[in-house]
């Protein structure tokens, strides 16, 4: 969440940056009545709390003169009634006031993070910004199938029976699809542990409410989440390994020398798709439950925006060693996520689709995550502590980098090459096939 100062003391520059996020200015106008109210509260308790300080101090030297003067007991016995009415007034402000602070504070929780200065301007995708391309879409000499009908051909995909087990937007890999699948996690694992120094964790999948919050989920989002109740429990299913990870030193004071903390952790990723409904129903773009390897950053607030390009830079680096050709665009302020202040996209080239995709995000949400959990950091012992600044990233989303791989790397048969950096994973796995020094999985 924002600092609440913002609301206090920056209301005009909180509101021109929150336009470039389509934010509703009825929100701001509620948030600004709520920041109004609030002073005003603060300053009529304050007030009040200074005159019974300033009486408390006259009672005394009334009483001290009441031995000899009975006038001076009588004005102390008088000013004690007005000021326990005092003390009835501050306890009616106090209640009134947070009431309304937790009021603003929830508001607050439900508004996006402001866009940093570098940031395009712009309602939706539109206005996105293409930084750099990287390798060249392949040059089919026949039309190029999309990886619904290679893994129907390969028999290696089915919609169809996953349907029966669980509905629409699910999937079943079978056989070499599986260990294909398998294979792009361990590679992704292996290349952000030993080359990236990324800490490898398998965090929990189900959540409790308050690290949803941490890092925006909730309270806006909760209707794209799946939720579990057990007796008196409520956990979710995570949307990204983001969330967990992130959430590791929630209200805690990180000791000095420990940042920056890399985390990275493979998950099943759980989400409604609430809204997307009739968008992408084919295959596997858009699912209730996809694998994805997840980067996540905690650092140093003048080091984040390095860090982002770092981590940017390591998502890339799985695509080019897989080499799939990609762009990077930088999103505009009405296409970012909630938390976001910063975020590029990764967009994979899909044959089948003529089209590129995102394939991740990467994202600098600077302290906005960390002021929701009270992560805190000290660079030197003693000192005040400060907020960290936090970053996430798909690296990569895992099913859409198998999209990738079976549409790139596909013959004009529907068979599949497997990818050079993947071979050491596959090589001798039931159902690959070594022929003229490439593996393949092929039509049987």
């Amino acid at each position: 969440m924002l600092d609440l100062r913002f609301f206090d003391q920056n209301l005009n520059d909180l509101e021109q940056a929150l336009k470039k996020r389509n934010f509703s200015s009825e929100f701001i106008s509620e948030i600004a009545g709520l920041s109004s109210k609030r002073r005003e509260l603060i300053h009529q308790v304050e007030s009040k709390k200074a005159a019974r300080n300033k009486a408390s101090q006259e009672i005394a030297q009334l009483k001290a003169k009441a031995k000899s003067d009975p006038e001076a007991a009588k004005q102390a016995e008088v000013r004690i009634l007005e000021m326990r009415a005092v003390g009835d007034q501050i306890k009616v402000l106090d209640e009134e006031l947070r009431t309304i602070e937790a009021k603003l504070s929830d508001t607050a929780m439900r508004v996006p993070n402001i866009p940093h200065s570098s940031v395009p301007a712009g309602a939706d995708a539109s206005s996105n910004v293409e930084v750099r391309k990287w390798g060249e879409p392949k040059r089919f000499d026949f039309t190029p199938l999309d990886h619904v009908a290679i893994g129907e051909k390969l028999k290696i995909l089915d919609f169809e029976r996953a349907g029966k087990l669980s509905g629409a937007r699910f999937a079943l890999y079978l056989r070499t699809g599986a260990m294909l699948e398998r294979a792009l996690i361990q590679f992704m694992l292996d290349l952000h542990t030993r080359e990236h120094s990324y800490q490898e964790v398998i965090p929990p999948f189900m959540v409790n409410r308050e690290t949803m919050t941490g890092t925006g989920q909730l309270p806006k989002f909760e209707e794209d989440l799946f939720k579990t109740h057990v007796a008196d429990r409520d956990l979710f299913l995570i949307p990204t390994a983001e969330v967990p990870l992130t959430n590791i030193y929630r209200n805690e004071i990180i000791d000095p020398g420990v940042l920056p903390l890399r985390f990275v952790a493979f998950s099943p990723c759980f989400r409604s798709e609430a809204g997307s409904y009739g968008k992408d129903t084919r295959g596997l773009i858009r699912q209730h439950q996809f694998q994805k390897v997840e980067l996540v950053k905690v650092v140093e607030p003048e080091k984040s925006y390095e860090e982002l390009e770092m981590m940017v830079a390591n998502a890339e680096k799985v695509l080019q060693l897989l080499e799939l050709p990609y762009r990077v665009v930088l999103l505009c302020s009405g296409d970012m996520g909630f938390s976001s202040t910063k975020t590029y996209d990764l967009e994979v080239w899909l044959p089948g689709q003529g089209a590129y995709r995102e394939i991740s995000s990467c994202s600098n949400c600077e302290d906005f995550q960390a002021r929701r959990m009270s992560m805190r950091y000290r660079s030197v012992a003693g000192e005040k502590p400060r907020l960290a600044h936090t970053l996430n990233g798909s690296g990569l989303a895992v099913g859409r980098t198998f999209i990738a791989v079976l549409e790139n790397y596909q013959d004009k048969e529907g068979n599949v090459r497997i990818p050079k950096v993947l071979e050491r994973y596959l090589d001798g796995a039931p159902g690959f096939v070594r022929e003229n020094g490439s593996l393949w999985i092929k039509i049987k």
